[in-house]
């Protein structure tokens, strides 16, 4: 008798357990499972460590694109705006899962383990640093998973045959080309010649390539390199460094550094009174939010690569309504990095939707398929195409802006310039 009530209770027990797992006999066994209601996606940035402000800037441009994809906004022309959701994955909504990088690369990579074997996120996004990217998407390639990354600049990281990794903006290759185009325009058109520069740039992957590039097309186009100057990237004290540059005294600084850094350097700079003609910073550090905020008019009058601007809306419309709402939800305007992190996201998500699966390879598929036009786009690019052997953006370009009355404005090329060149940089007594 008890050896009965044993069995019964077991037979019991069993079909508990394969009800609840959803048994071949139940009904609607695994319907829907292609379909699910979010599609998780990580996101790694440096939120927190010396960095953490232009984390805030890079997050909150991926905050909004998110909101735009899972919300309905008809109005705005851009991917996923106009329905709620994923509509090709059944207006799935997308879940952001944060990483926290801190400036670490390895840091960067322990994170990118996480999102994807814990998290298991279908595609990553990140990471702003080129070194932090670099680990992190060994990890996504190991793994088979897509990896997009909207800012990091390094031109080798699109260089190592990756098979998952995607890039949006730009390289490095491509700005510091812009710069001597920029200096062989200034000489044609406004009669203003350079013949000397020095060379400033930390010394991470991100720097290091910046400084090679401009190494190699000042060689090109013929400039004398007076000082070529690698420091320890989030040093306290660059004393010895300026002392360098004031003795070398070039007309033209062309500077790499991230935002900790490019503040130091400007208060060094005003210390020991050195002011060349002019300062061509490579993004980054001269155009976060805290640059300005910090230094106030002691961060006047630089120039900066860029691939965005606000002044651009003037000839392109949804530049301002994207910036509006950045504004109203966050305080602040948007940035060359809020907006190339909205841009890359936005990319992603339309590539993942246009898949109709979380699959990675299908996603994989979708990206190389990524045809997405200029009107589509908030940036001043020709619109977002990957080339198909090295996945980078083969539309992408660059602008330079000046710092005026606290505004970044477009000052080339002239023909999209918002503004007068100011030319050289007024003295520190004068501002």
């Amino acid at each position: 008798m008890l050896r009965r009530i044993l069995v019964l209770s077991l037979l019991f027990l069993l079909g508990i357990s394969l009800a609840a797992c959803g048994g071949t006999d139940q009904a609607g066994g695994d319907e829907g499972a292609g379909t699910p209601e979010t599609i998780k996606v990580g996101a790694i940035y440096p939120v927190t460590g010396a960095l953490a402000a232009t984390g805030t800037d890079l997050t909150n441009g991926v905050k909004l694109a998110v909101e735009i994809v899972n919300g309905e906004f008809p109005d705005l022309n851009l991917p996923l705006a106009a329905e709620a959701g994923l509509p090709n994955l059944g207006g799935a909504k997308v879940e952001i899962v944060w990483g926290d990088h801190q400036g670490s690369a390895e840091k960067g990579m322990s994170e990118a383990e996480r999102l994807i074997t814990q998290e298991k996120v279908v595609a990553l996004l990140g990471c702003y640093n080129s070194a932090v990217t670099a680990t992190a998407s060994q990890v996504a390639e190991r793994n088979g998973v897509p990896f997009l990354n909207p800012e990091s600049t390094s031109p080798t990281l699109t260089q190592r045959g990756f098979k998952w990794f995607f890039r949006t903006t730009p390289h490095d290759d491509t700005f510091a080309k812009n710069f001597f185009q920029f200096l062989e325009d200034l000489k044609a058109t406004k009669g203003i010649e350079v013949e000397s520069l020095a060379i400033v740039y930390e010394n991470t992957l991100w720097g290091s390539d910046v400084g090679k590039f401009e190494k190699k097309y000042a060689e090109e186009f013929g400039y004398k390199v007076v000082e070529d100057l690698a420091y320890p990237a989030k040093g306290t004290d660059v004393t010895s460094e300026v002392q360098r540059l004031k003795a070398a005294n070039p007309q033209v600084v062309m500077q790499a550094s991230y935002v900790s850094d490019a503040i130091l350097y400007m208060r060094t700079y005003k210390e020991f009174g050195f002011l060349p003609e002019a300062i061509l910073a490579m993004d980054a550090g001269f155009v976060a939010a805290e640059y300005l905020k910090t230094l106030g008019e002691d961060g006047y009058y630089i120039l900066s690569r860029e691939v965005w601007a606000l002044d651009l809306a003037e000839s392109k419309p949804i530049i301002a309504e994207v910036n509006d709402m950045f504004r109203e939800r966050f305080g602040y305007n948007m940035d060359g990095n809020s907006a190339r992190a909205f841009t890359g996201t936005l990319v992603l998500l339309d590539a993942i939707n246009r898949a109709g699966s979380t699959d990675p390879e299908a996603i994989r598929q979708a990206l190389l398929e990524t045809d997405i036009p200029a009107d589509q786009l908030i940036m001043p690019w020709e619109g977002v195409k990957f080339d198909p052997e090295t996945q980078q953006n083969t539309k992408g370009k660059g602008i330079i802006v000046q710092v005026q009355d606290g505004k970044y404005l477009t000052v080339w090329p002239w023909e999209l310039a918002s503004a007068d060149l100011i030319w050289p940089m007024p003295g520190w007594d004068e501002r």
